[in-house]
């Protein structure tokens, strides 16, 4: 829709919250087709390695996350076999 010029205008409550990491691209995107930006929670403006390290974390921590919940996902696989091998046992 902004690259059909159809918003004219996108409010956030914050500058995160459009997108994890990454944001200054659509921002980019909605300068270029005449969007405007408006940010209601501002915090004070930060460097450009500031904004580059929050990348960063913010990745580590969707990718751990993921690896985290993976690991829970197959622990629980595991459970439910080992208690399924002991019911079998049982009867």
């Amino acid at each position: 829709m902004i690259v059909d010029s159809k918003v004219e205008r996108l409010v956030l409550t914050h500058k995160d919250r459009l997108l994890r990491f990454g944001s200054e691209l659509i921002f980019s995107l909605c300068e270029q087709f005449g969007t405007e930006v408006v940010i209601i929670n501002r915090t004070e403006d930060s460097t450009f390695e500031e904004d580059l390290a929050q990348d960063v974390l913010e990745i580590i921590t969707v990718f751990s996350a993921r690896l985290y919940g993976s690991r829970s996902h197959k622990n629980r696989k595991i459970v439910e076999e080992l208690r399924d091998v002991a019911t079998r046992i049982q009867d």
